[in-house]
This record gives structure tokens, sequence and C-alpha cells, in this order.
């Protein structure tokens, strides 16, 4: 099943539990399925089949998955958005509330987090970034 940017078109991204991500991750990860299905891939402890459909019902209801027939009269669930956009919005929001923009939450992370060959690896990114965003707009004259 297709994922959409449905999530992303609300106002507000709406903040998952622990479980309720570890649930998302787990249908990114084995597709549209049934709950029982879904249950198997839970590490130990495994939540009871109940409280796995009351996360997935709370996923649904915030936008995160929906479902569609099963084979034999029940429901398979699906994630309606993809990993890397549930992480940039994420993130996004991390950063806004802590950082108050990007180049905040890079300086940060310079001045306290990265070593010397991440970073340099880092301004070679960066570098190689400029390079592509220059040859785009060389070739759109």
């Amino acid at each position: 099943m297709p994922t959409t940017n449905l999530v992303y078109m609300k106002k507000e991204l709406e903040k998952l539990t622990d479980k309720e991500e570890e649930t998302l991750t787990l249908l990114w990860e084995y597709g549209p399925c049934a709950v029982k299905e879904l249950l198997a891939h839970f590490s130990e402890p495994k939540p009871h089949v109940n409280t796995l459909s009351t996360f997935v019902r709370s996923l649904e209801h915030k936008g995160y998955v929906g479902h569609e027939p099963g084979r034999y009269g029940g429901f398979n669930y699906f994630a309606t958005c993809s990993k890397s956009d549930y992480r940039r919005g994420v993130l996004s929001k991390i950063v806004q509330r802590f950082f108050g923009s990007a180049f905040s939450l890079a300086s940060n992370l310079v001045e306290d987090h990265l070593d010397d060959e991440e970073l340099r690896s880092l301004l070679k990114m960066i570098e190689n970034n400029k390079k592509i965003e220059n040859n785009k707009k060389g070739a759109g004259k």
C-alpha cells in the first residue's frame, strides 16, 4: 500500500507514545498486516492483542495508519506516511522547540558533539550540496 503525506497536511504533527511509535515502525517494516500478524513482530514482553488494537486505532485516529479489508474478514493496517516524512516532521519539531533554527542545532553539534573527522565529512557534504544547487541554478538559465 503506497504511503501518503496525509499526516503532514494536518496543522500540527501529533505526538506519538513510545508504543505507538514502535507499532508504526513495525508497520513500515512489515507492511500491511492484521493486528495478530503485527503482534508476532513485537519483542518480548509483547503487548496483549487488545492493547495493540488500541495502539493501532489511536494511530489511525491520529492519521498515521489506514486500513483495508483483510483476507478473512478483518482488516490489514498500513502506515499512511513514510518513515522519512515522519522523521523529517519529528526532527523539525525538535529543532523548532529546542534550538529555534537548523543553524542553531548545527552550531551546537559542531561545538559539542562532532569530532574532527565528522566535521570534515560534514563540510564535504555541505560543499557537495552547494555544487548540486549551483548546477541546478545554472541549468535553469
